[in-house]
């Protein structure tokens, strides 16, 4: 699940709370439930006790983090792809639109209930891209597909929280921190890229990445075509080079690599 205080939408009215129809809950392994809503033809994800994490209504930033980043992998190769959180699909069916037939596609989701909701009446939306040949869904935290790789994936997209200064899910640390980033650097193939999903910039994040050894760009994508909230999307590409990596840390200097904390 891409559990992620979603900035897309405004707050919810009376009048359209009254619109709303709750369709089904799902437990968070470790705590919480997320619900289900129906609104006419729309579906949105909310955290039980918070706001909207996700809504078909807008997706344009999901769609932008696969279009991004597949488009980064190289013709012609027989791509491995992770996606660390499956959401309402959007970002695995813009994927599955930019890989080749022979590509394979893993989905980490850590709600089993949200890959149920995408096999139900929600997957229409995204077009059903569970149904893809291509695609293994492992419902489990997204880190440990991370460490069970070795030079193996060309590609991996994260949008699992609000990005490295999460709001929604403490062990999502774990990803932005330098053992995490180290492991994502270890998991790809030289040449592959880490895509990462956030609210905000952040600049000490981005210094964590390059001292890693990844060669870091920042595009901005907004959340409905050239509408809605302004998001960021982090593309951290590995050097084809295994040499660039040691030339790019000696230069970058030391720095202040601990990660932030979120206010209690």
């Amino acid at each position: 699940m891409s559990l992620k205080a979603s900035s897309d939408l405004s707050h919810v009215s009376p009048a359209r709370m009254d619109r709303m129809r709750l369709v089904d809950t799902a437990p968070i392994p470790g705590g919480g439930e997320l619900r289900l809503f129906a609104e006419g033809d729309h579906y949105s994800i909310k955290i039980a006790g918070g706001g909207d994490l996700m809504s078909t209504r807008m997706h344009g930033s999901e769609d932008a983090l696969a279009t991004i980043a597949c488009e980064r992998i190289p013709r012609g190769r027989q791509a491995r792809v992770l996606i660390g959180g499956l959401g309402m699909g959007f970002t695995l069916a813009a994927a599955l639109a930019h890989l080749g037939q022979d590509a394979r596609v893993i989905v980490a989701e850590l709600v089993p209930g949200v890959v149920a909701w995408n096999r139900g009446s929600l997957g229409r939306h995204a077009g059903f891209p569970l149904d893809d040949a291509r695609v293994e869904v492992r419902e489990c935290d997204v880190a440990m597909v991370i460490r069970s790789e070795r030079s193996g994936l060309d590609a991996i997209l994260l949008d699992v929280d609000n990005g490295p200064d999460g709001l929604t899910r403490i062990g999502n640390d774990w990803l932005y921190a330098m053992p995490g980033l180290a492991a994502s650097m270890a998991a790809l193939r030289p040449g592959g890229v880490l895509a990462i999903w956030s609210a905000h910039p952040d600049r000490r994040f981005v210094a964590r990445l390059r001292q890693v050894g990844f060669a870091v760009d920042e595009v901005p994508v907004r959340a409905h075509g050239s509408k809605g909230a302004r998001h960021l999307i982090w593309l951290a590409s590995k050097p084809s080079n295994p040499a660039g990596t040691a030339i790019r840390r000696a230069r970058s200097g030391p720095i202040d690599a601990r990660p932030r904390h979120r206010r209690g």
